[in-house]
This record gives C-alpha cells, sequence and structure tokens, in this order.
C-alpha cells in the first residue's frame, strides 16, 4: 500500500499543498499533522504511521525534512520503515523505482538521502548561526525586541487578538488549560502565558 505522511510546523500553515501533490502519485492514505519537526515523540500522526506500515509498503513525503529536522531523527525514521520491510519515496529526489537491480537501487537511495540529510542540517545550522549573529547586532544597537508574541492584544492579527481575549475570558470564567487548549487548538505554553499575565495583573 502507499501511504503519505504530510506535515507543517505550526497550525497557522496549510497542509493543502503537500495534500494535493501525494494525492497525485495516489496514496491509499495521508497521515497530516501541525507539529513542529524537532521531536518525534511528539508527532502522533507519524508514529500512527511508522505503526501501520508493513512489507513492500511505500511511504510518500514531499520532501525529506517533513519527516524530521535534524539527521539523527532522519535516519532513526528511515531505518525504522526499512525494518519494516517497507520503503520511502522523497517527492524531492530522484525516483530509482526503475532500476531492476534492488540492491543497486537501494545503494543509489542511501547515497541520495544521507547527502541531502547532512546538506538539509548544513544549511539550517547555517541559518541558525545568522540569526543567533543577527540578534547579538541587534542587542548591541538597543534594537532587539525578541520574538513577536503571537497571541496578544496588540497582536497584528485580528484573529490572533480575538483568540488572545476569548482565553482570557475562558480563564476568567474558569475553564481549564487542557479545556482552552483543546478548544481553540493552540500550545499550553501560550495559554500558561496568558494566564500569568491575569495573574500579575491581580
Amino acid at each position: 500500500m502507499k501511504f503519505g505522511y504530510v506535515r507543517v510546523s505550526t497550525k497557522d500553515q496549510n497542509l493543502a499543498r503537500q495534500i494535493e501533490q501525494l494525492k497525485k502519485i495516489p496514496v491509499g492514505k495521508i497521515f497530516s499533522e501541525k507539529e513542529s519537526g524537532k521531536n518525534i515523540n511528539n508527532r502522533s500522526e507519524l508514529l500512527n504511521l511508522l505503526k501501520c506500515i508493513k512489507k513492500n509498503d511505500i511511504v510518500y513525503v514531499t520532501s525529506l525534512d517533513r519527516l524530521g529536522r535534524n539527521a539523527d531523527d532522519l535516519t532513526e525514521i528511515i531505518q525504522y520503515i526499512k525494518k519494516r520491510g517497507a520503503s520511502l519515496q522523497s517527492l524531492d529526489l530522484p525516483d530509482f523505482s526503475n532500476v531492476p537491480d534492488v540492491n543497486l537501487r537501494n545503494m543509489l537511495t542511501d547515497i541520495l538521502v544521507t547527502v541531502f540529510k547532512f546538506q538539509a542540517q548544513s544549511e539550517r545550522e547555517k541559518i541558525r548561526e545568522r540569526q543567533r549573529e543577527g540578534i547579538a547586532l541587534a542587542k548591541k544597537r538597543g534594537v532587539y525586541k525578541g520574538r513577536p508574541v503571537l497571541y496578544s492584544a496588540d497582536s497584528p492579527s485580528p484573529q490572533k487578538r480575538k483568540v488572545y481575549f476569548a482565553i482570557k475570558q475562558g480563564l476568567d470564567d474558569g475553564y481549564s488549560v487542557p479545556y482552552l487548549v483543546n478548544k481553540y487548538g493552540i500550545s499550553h505554553g501560550t495559554v500558561y502565558r496568558i494566564k500569568k499575565e491575569i495573574s500579575k495583573k491581580k
């Protein structure tokens, strides 16, 4: 069977483009989620996919970074897929399915995946380094304000301002943090931050 896996990092991002690409293959079932790629254990749909696959199944992703954000995570996931007797196909890499020799096909795929993994990780490390340098320079100039708070009374997004005030009202009304997290689809950290803001003002 052909399975698809799609992921975006935040709830504001859209899965539609990835899903559309996988539907063209087509795949029999798509597992999708909006979670950071930093921690495998936090991604319930990825774990569900890995439990489902069996021998001769194919797992499709639009790009390898949808599976993981670093080389170690990707290696762990890919090795698990292989142990199950399944195979992985990333749409941003060449497809060697027409190579008749299985061992040669697997070797070519492994080489490409290895190169891609370390290239992607190297690029992410360069981006993080540039970010750190930019933050350091901004702090020296006294203009660094840190990351913008997405859900706040001053958020540039009307929708996020609306959610902020709804959560604030919900906390005032006595609703629990887990209830508000599930209702509005945001992180526990965001709700606890708003709760802390309310406590300081009282």
